[in-house]
């Protein structure tokens, strides 16, 4: 009975394994912006005419204007030496 009751276990946590990975394999990927950081977005594949962008500043602001494409090129910001005015640390 002991027996029994140890692959019943084995077996369920097994089941739950493979359930959460179909899950997370199969749900749908987000488009969040790493932070900070700001994509670009363009009219054309051929990337010369900017038409808006979004993204998040090195302290946390909002960026966010014009239209969204397919032809977009993010990237990360570096803000080694940016002051933000409400940070708890400078206090």
């Amino acid at each position: 009975m002991k027996r029994f009751l140890t692959v019943r276990t084995a077996f369920a946590a097994f089941v739950v394994g493979v359930c959460a990975v179909g899950y997370l394999a199969l749900a749908p990927q987000s488009k969040a912006m790493f932070s900070p950081g700001v994509c670009t977005y363009y009219s054309s594949a051929k990337y010369k005419t900017v038409v808006g962008q979004q993204g998040s500043g090195c302290c946390g602001e909002t960026i966010s204007w014009g239209t969204i494409t397919q032809y977009r090129k993010c990237e990360p910001m570096y803000c080694l030496d940016v002051l933000c005015p409400n940070d708890p640390s400078e206090i």
